[in-house]
């Protein structure tokens, strides 16, 4: 994750608990990585067990270019998604992401959550931009990268599929701040 104490490890909404992904969250990035979404939207990452999950979440905390906040309802601290920010390789920027469990689609969460993040990010001059990528198929995730304010960029591909780009910047930021 980067090296930056200006990025918060907890980050807190009217409803929702964001933290900093731990070896603990094992069971719910099991559950997360293996649901339709998941699998339709971002792809199979092999994980069948709890080594898995932990192994998988020590390869994130062992990543200076990557950070998972967990999503947890406040109320209750049942976790139901994540909000992710990556440096990939061939993208200029950092990259956001969110994953939630179906069953806790539809409630506003992904966006209150998202929208955190990006508020704390906005403060940062090296995150003025931030990008999205998803598939054309995954409308959900495009309505919601609409909402927030980002805007269809470009499309490539990237091991034989067509991601769409979407990025915040320019006058499009405002919504964040």
């Amino acid at each position: 994750m980067p090296k930056d104490s200006r990025i918060q490890n907890t980050i807190l909404t009217g409803r929702l608990n964001l933290n900093i992904v731990q070896a603990d969250d094992h069971s719910f990035i099991q559950s997360l990585v293996n649901s339709k979404g998941w699998i339709d939207n971002i792809g199979d990452r092999n994980i069948h067990s709890k080594t898995d999950a932990i192994v998988y979440i020590n390869k994130i905390l062992g990543n200076e270019n990557a950070i998972y906040w967990v999503v947890r309802i406040q109320e209750s601290g049942t976790r139901i998604g994540i909000i992710s920010l990556l440096k990939r390789d061939y993208l200029e920027d950092f990259d956001i992401g969110f994953a939630f469990l179906p069953h806790h689609h539809g409630n506003g969460y992904a966006y209150e959550a998202a929208k955190a993040v990006l508020n704390m990010l906005s403060k940062l001059p090296e995150f003025k931009t931030i990008l999205a990528t998803t598939l054309f198929s995954n409308q959900n995730s495009i309505k919601l990268l609409t909402k927030l304010g980002f805007r269809f960029e470009k499309e490539i591909e990237r091991e034989n599929q067509k991601l769409h780009i979407y990025s915040n910047t320019g006058r499009h930021r405002h919504i964040f701040q």
